[in-house]
């Protein structure tokens, strides 16, 4: 099989596709591409630049002009996956009646002046009808004739401040079977506008997902489906209603892409009084959301990362620094093995930046940069590691979120801006260097998804539970040994709201009530104390949890509560200034600004830190306040025979012997690749497509080998000799 190189692609947009003479021989194959281990999307075609040898090329668009471009990138040897959007896209045919005869422009999610939420011109962002469904599945349907092995509908969207158009009142007459109420009207229209958002979109997600199960038993395929979706934590914050955790209950859902970035994580918020960007936890608590999505469940996650971020006005140093927190804190989280490197490529390696800058000043991504990236990219492939062991402060910690956070952000009374009831609660243990994460309150009843959970922390305050039936699994769990801190003053104006706690034969003024007839507690009870229960107990802080944001004193009042709880279970105590996480190979590490007193940790032993493009042997590693290091252990990656540590390009291993190691060799065109191998010899030479390479260094006391060249898109052989 060969292929046609592009010269230049899309100057038409997608659908305009220019082909030059050029034949490249296809990459062989990867044995261990099935696994999926990486990928990265993208609206073109193949090209050059955007070559990153992941397991998986994510085509985005569902246009007539997909086929050629599955096809360039499956031609290159990728395994193909499509993307398209599902709040909104270049719908057009819908929105006019095209699709079936029904204009549906009163379907575009409008604000309550009248105008229509969308991406410029006609790309609205939509309130999905019932044939909105049906009218994916078309475009859906062209993926799966090209031959897609999954489908990813991404970013299920329904704006805070949307819920006035025709086509959403005439949804809520249905929905409710009663006149439509407008959002801001009062706390219960609220509260009901959200859970309507929240239902429309899973509607339509399980109309494409029951049409692709179709598809599947009648061609003897197994098309995958998967949902691109930010975190509850930013959908939250940013005013954004999401079907989120209830997709995982979708029959033909596999898993969740968590799109988790700078964008998302360097949003402000409140921790001891002070609001400003915390990118790195911030981060570490969206990408535990998301994984938190699919515990227990047999679906999986990829995690995304991004070099750069959508805002086109920062610098260089500013996309890598904060890219490295973003991504420093994905590989925190040991039971997700699978990213996103990256999307749109094409960006990240052609794009000149700020784009506020005059045109002569807007840089070229650094090329040591490019170096460092592609060899994160090929580490990502082996973070599916047999060893997992923690250097932190006390484990077993998260805090209960539910989708319910999406429902009470808009007016007439919307929860704390800064999300201090999820955050007041999370920062102050975090920042301790307690690994805590977001625990997802509609999963609590799936068999054993609280197991490793000693202490969590609950409040009714900005979210609320969707259903009666989470309270008996926690319940269960207290009795057999855990400890709940429930933070709440009851002042939240949503417990108001018409729901399951004061309907349908239920007389509970809150939720909460409702949980703690459930435990069993009588009252009065004393505040801030450890009351037992079962093997476990209960903790109740009577006061908002947005209000520990506000202070210090708040955070530390969070923090007590804590160690209150694990002093009580003989749970042992431990904070620290940082965090350390061995995957066995790779040692992860963050130091902690805001945080307790006391020296840097100190890490000896020989380690190549992978942020390091000239990938330098380190003999001590100091974890200080705002470092971010994704270290490689030299001592544990150790073998008798010659092999591969680290490589800035795609290095696949043709044949090793004692006396010659061989690799075929791709990457991202102009870019300077480096390998990193370990020998126990010196080279005797070094042959890049059966000519002498120079550009090498060999250290006899490391027994470390470096070969530096420049990347190329076609395939080549690198052979050692020794």
């Amino acid at each position: 099989m060969h292929f046609v190189k592009y010269s230049w692609l899309l100057v038409f947009g997608i659908t305009g596709v220019m082909w030059a003479a050029e034949v490249l021989p296809p990459f062989p194959a990867d044995t261990n591409q099935w696994l999926e281990r990486t990928c990265f999307q993208t609206g073109k075609g193949w090209t050059a630049r955007a070559n990153l040898r992941s397991d998986v090329a994510i085509v985005y668009g569902i246009d007539t002009n997909l086929p050629a471009r599955i096809e360039s990138w499956r031609e290159r040897g990728y395994r193909i996956h499509v993307m398209t959007g599902v709040a909104w896209g270049e719908y057009q045919d819908y929105l006019y009646g095209r699709f079936d005869g029904i204009n549906h422009e009163d379907e575009a999610q409008t604000e309550k002046d009248g105008r229509k939420i969308g991406h410029g011109g006609d790309v609205y962002y939509m309130c999905p009808g019932t044939n909105y469904g049906k009218f994916l599945c078309v475009g859906v349907q062209r993926a799966l004739d090209a031959g897609a092995e999954a489908i990813h509908l991404e970013e299920p969207e329904f704006w805070d401040r949307a819920g006035y158009s025709e086509g959403f009142k005439r949804e809520w007459r249905s929905y409710y079977q009663e006149e439509w109420q407008a959002p801001d009207s009062s706390v219960d229209a609220r509260w009901r506008t959200g859970k309507l958002k929240y239902f429309l979109y899973r509607r339509a997600l399980q109309q494409v997902f029951d049409y692709v199960q179709d598809y599947n038993k009648k061609s003897g395929r197994h098309v995958r489906c998967y949902v691109p979706t930010h975190s509850l934590l930013n959908y939250a914050q940013w005013c954004i209603v999401s079907p989120e955790s209830s997709l995982a209950q979708l029959n033909g859902c596999d898993g969740y892409i968590a799109q988790v970035w700078t964008g998302t994580s360097r949003e402000p918020n409140r921790y001891r009084g002070e609001v400003r960007s915390r990118t790195f936890e911030t981060a570490f608590l969206e990408y535990g959301a998301m994984q938190n999505l699919v515990r227990s469940t047999g679906r999986s996650v990829w995690y995304l990362n991004d070099p750069i971020e959508d805002n086109p006005n920062h610098d260089w140093t500013d996309y890598r620094s904060n890219w490295e927190s973003t991504l420093t804190a994905s590989l925190f989280q040991p039971e997700v093995s699978q990213y996103e490197v990256a999307p749109w490529p094409e960006r990240i390696f052609n794009g000149h930046f700020p784009r506020s800058a005059n045109r002569e000043d807007r840089k070229a991504i650094p090329p040591e940069y490019a170096t460092e990236l592609q060899t994160v990219f090929s580490a990502l492939n082996d973070m599916k590691q047999p060893l997992v062991e923690w250097d932190c402060g006390t484990t077993g910690l998260g805090v209960l979120v539910s989708d319910s956070l999406m429902f009470q952000r808009g007016q007439p009374t919307p929860s704390d801006p800064h999300l201090g009831n999820v955050y007041g609660l999370a920062m102050p243990l975090l920042k301790r260097g307690l690994p805590v994460t977001p625990v997802q309150l509609e999963n609590v009843g799936i068999t054993n998804y609280l197991n490793g959970f000693k202490i969590l922390l609950l409040s009714y305050d900005g979210q609320k539970p969707l259903s009666p039936a989470v309270h008996a699994p926690l319940v269960d769990w207290v009795k057999r040994g855990g400890v709940l801190i429930f933070c709440d003053a009851d002042a939240d104006p949503y417990l108001q709201v018409r729901d399951w706690w004061n309907s349908e034969g239920n007389h509970f003024a809150t939720p909460r009530e409702h949980l703690f007839a459930q435990l069993g507690l009588k009252f009065p009870l004393a505040a801030d104390k450890f009351n037992a229960i079962g093997k476990g107990g209960l903790i109740w802080l009577r006061e908002r949890p947005a209000h520990f944001s506000a202070s210090a004193a708040g955070a530390e009042r969070v923090v007590n509560a804590a160690k209150l709880a694990a002093n009580s279970i003989g749970l042992e105590w431990r904070e620290k200034n940082y965090l350390l996480l061995r995957r066995r190979l790779y040692v992860v590490t963050a130091g902690l600004d805001e945080s307790i007193a006391g020296q840097p940790r100190v890490v000896n032993g020989r380690f190549v830190n992978l942020f390091d493009s000239e990938l330098r042997v380190l003999n001590q590693v100091t974890i200080s306040s705002g470092s971010r290091q994704f270290l490689l252990d030299l001592d544990v990656a150790h073998r008798r025979q010659p092999h591969l540590l680290a490589a800035a390009c795609k290095a696949l291993l043709k044949e090793v012997t004692r006396k010659n190691i061989s690799f075929t060799i791709e990457g991202i065109e102009q870019t300077q690749a480096i390998m990193l191998l370990e020998s126990a010899k010196p080279p005797q030479s070094v042959m890049l497509d059966g000519k002498k390479l120079a550009t090498f260094e060999y250290s006899a006391k490391e027994k470390l080998l470096w070969i530096h060249f420049e990347n190329e898109v076609t395939p080549r052989e690198l052979n050692i000799s020794f």
